[in-house]
């Protein structure tokens, strides 16, 4: 069960006009926190999203399952399911035996599969999987919905840290070259 705060950020979120895969992203950070807490583990990274995303569905956030041939059919008919159930077309069952069991396997998985170095991993590949022109109105729309306010705030913070990493760059340089020449 989502916290309330975390289906209370979902909503801001949409009324926000924000995209449905923002929205799921509260339900997915929740997951990862729960992770890093101890509460229970993960197999990887994909799973931990996974659960977060199957959490946002339930909870009514417009995120359609993938479509035929985009994840195995087993996903696509879990998702398929929450989705319904989120959206009050699916009568849910409780099943306790089976969330004992599933509580019981995800608290024997590893915790480092939520840690920042699993993470950024899994969004490197994700993001190389995908297409410039892709990643760029990816961006394109994000900004859409950012508002001045924070798109300012943002390019700030992007002019500050690039300015930073090229200066330590250009310093650590200028030493090996410097290195170089004393011996």
């Amino acid at each position: 069960m989502p916290a309330k705060q975390t289906i209370e950020k979902a909503r801001k979120a949409e009324r926000a006009g924000k995209a449905p895969t923002t929205q799921a992203g509260e339900f997915v950070h929740e997951e990862i926190r729960k992770i890093r807490r101890g509460e229970h583990g993960a197999r990887s990274p994909e799973q931990a999203i996974a659960i977060g995303l199957s959490k946002a569905r339930r909870a009514g956030v417009d995120l359609p399952p993938p479509e035929e041939g985009k994840a195995k059919e087993r996903t696509r008919k879990s998702a398929e399911y929450a989705y319904e159930a989120g959206h009050g077309e699916r009568e849910t069952r409780r099943q306790p035996r089976v969330s004992r069991a599933v509580s019981r396997v995800l608290k024997e998985e590893p915790r480092s599969t939520a840690s920042h170095t699993a993470l950024s991993e899994h969004a490197k590949h994700t993001a190389a999987r995908r297409s410039p022109a892709e990643r760029s109105a990816a961006a394109e729309r994000a900004a859409q919905t950012k508002g001045a306010a924070a798109r300012s705030a943002a390019a700030q913070k992007a002019a500050r840290t690039k300015g930073a990493t090229g200066r330590s760059a250009a310093a650590k340089k200028a030493a090996r070259t410097r290195a170089r020449r004393a011996s």
